[in-house]
């Protein structure tokens, strides 16, 4: 059966994004159709953000317990594998979006199950899993917010094996044996902490280096960590072929030399999640759709979070969703033209300025703004500051505190354009680097924002007196 329905916004994707674009623009008086052919709530609350989190947080608050004299002397035993996958699995409600069905009806959203595909503008055909058809007409836009894939490396043998992505990792109900994890960056880092920490023997393949958009120092303290926690950390480092085994699977190594392992992660990037939405046959290069700042395409079409290829990562995709809808919204009530102004709630601005970003490694990584390259990448003139974190909060949240701070400033304007924190804890220090780079907030200002006494929050105060104020 075939259903025609119109609304005033389609938003293909019900992840977190697409949520808050739908919420945000009935809000302001439009009606809004999901469409979605997976759980409501998508990748971040089932498969990425929640789940890996809830993995790695046991065995950094044991970490924690065991840094300091007193209650070290407390804690017998290690992790309870058992209670840290049944709390993960809380943490996604057990895979049901029961709940999240319940608050897309309570704020007046449709929904409609089922894949997407753009069969003309503003329209868009549903294949449901019965195998019925809906044609959905949106009145004023279409928005894609599908998420992101994953990018699979050219490894030879690799598409006849059988090998775990992220999903598969952060929804595992077993700790195997022994793990190897092929990537380096955020996420293979992240889970080849957690498993090693919860039991498994984790060997990591970083064909470059590890982490390597971020600074050495920040680079080190985490690979240091991962080394204490028995990983075998192989940088520089590729696989040359897989091949299933009786047990698991088995990697050949550029020397000629194999690694067993129960099981392989392929953590290598994702890429946005455009394929099969029908873009091309309207004339849409899927790999550079460049929306603006408001998300728009063209005059029918936006793209936001993962989907939109700026930057992957939820929040900063919640961000975006904000103000395409309010953008979507100002346009049909003629407040907002073309080319609304930077910093206004129609532009995500900050995309280009103040992206905050965190390794929740243990030590974590917390980062928001530029790093020293990418500034003089960008012909700015600017200094760097830094320093070990070593003041009184530090030495008080855990017996031989190690840390890192650097502070990224624009020596025309006298304002900070990055920061980066790395230690233990540290991702509680970032919003306030956040606050003061969207703010432009002067340094001498800023030298008055005084931390309080004994916080590690005081290594501002330290990089400031550092800098010469």
């Amino acid at each position: 059966m075939t259903e025609n329905e119109a609304t005033d916004v389609i938003v293909i994707g019900a992840g977190a994004v697409g949520e808050n674009v739908a919420g945000r623009v009935v809000e302001a008086g439009l009606s809004a159709t999901l469409v979605e052919s997976a759980l409501i709530g998508g990748e971040c609350s089932y498969w990425a953000c929640m789940p890996s989190k809830a993995l790695l947080r046991p065995g950094t608050a044991l970490k924690a317990a065991r840094s300091v004299a007193g209650s070290r002397e407390a804690v017998a035993g290690g992790l309870d594998a058992n209670a840290v996958l049944e709390r993960r699995n809380s943490f996604t409600s057990n895979w049901d979006d029961s709940s999240q069905e319940k608050w897309v009806a309570d704020a007046g959203i449709q929904l409609m199950r089922g894949k997407a595909r753009l069969s003309a503008p503003r329209t868009v055909e549903v294949r449901h899993d019965d195998g019925g058809t809906s044609t959905l007409t949106a009145r004023v836009a279409v928005v894609l917010a599908t998420g992101s894939t994953p990018t699979q490396p050219p490894i030879k043998g690799l598409d006849s094996v059988e090998y775990w992505g992220t999903r598969e990792a952060t929804s595992a109900q077993e700790v195997p044996q022994s793990l190897a994890v092929i990537g380096g960056g955020v996420a293979g880092t992240e889970l080849a902490q957690a498993f090693a920490r919860l039991g498994s023997q984790v060997t990591m393949l970083v064909r470059g280096d590890l982490l390597e958009t971020y600074p050495e120092p920040a680079r080190r303290l985490v690979a240091k960590a991962l080394e204490q926690d028995g990983v075998d950390l192989l940088l520089q480092t590729e696989a040359s072929g897989v091949s299933a085994t009786d047990d698991g699977v088995e990697l050949t190594m550029p020397d000629g030399s194999t690694l067993k392992v129960e099981k392989l992660l392929v953590s290598t990037g994702r890429h946005p999640a455009l394929a099969d939405l029908g873009l091309e046959e309207l004339g849409l290069d899927i790999k550079n759709l460049d929306p603006d700042d408001t998300g728009r395409v063209n005059d029918w079409l936006y793209a936001v979070g993962d989907a939109a290829g700026k930057v992957l990562l939820t929040h900063q995709g919640k961000y975006e969703a904000r103000a395409t809808a309010d953008a979507i919204a100002g346009r049909v009530n003629g407040k907002v033209g073309d080319s609304p102004e930077p910093w206004s709630t129609y532009c995500a601005t900050a995309d280009h300025h103040a992206v905050p970003q965190v390794v929740f490694t243990d030590p974590e990584i917390a980062m928001v703004g530029m790093t020293l390259q990418q500034a003089q990448d960008a012909g700015l003139n600017v200094s760097e500051t830094s320093l070990d974190i070593a003041v009184a909060g530090s030495a008080l949240f855990a017996d031989d505190y190690k840390g890192w701070a650097q502070m990224v400033v624009d020596e025309d304007r006298k304002v900070l354009l990055g920061m980066l924190f790395a230690g233990p804890g540290v991702s509680e220090l970032l919003h306030s680097a956040t606050i003061a780079i969207v703010g432009e907030v002067p340094l001498e200002r800023l030298w008055h924002a005084v931390p309080a006494y004994p916080t590690i929050s005081e290594v501002w105060l330290r990089l400031l007196e550092k800098y010469g104020l």
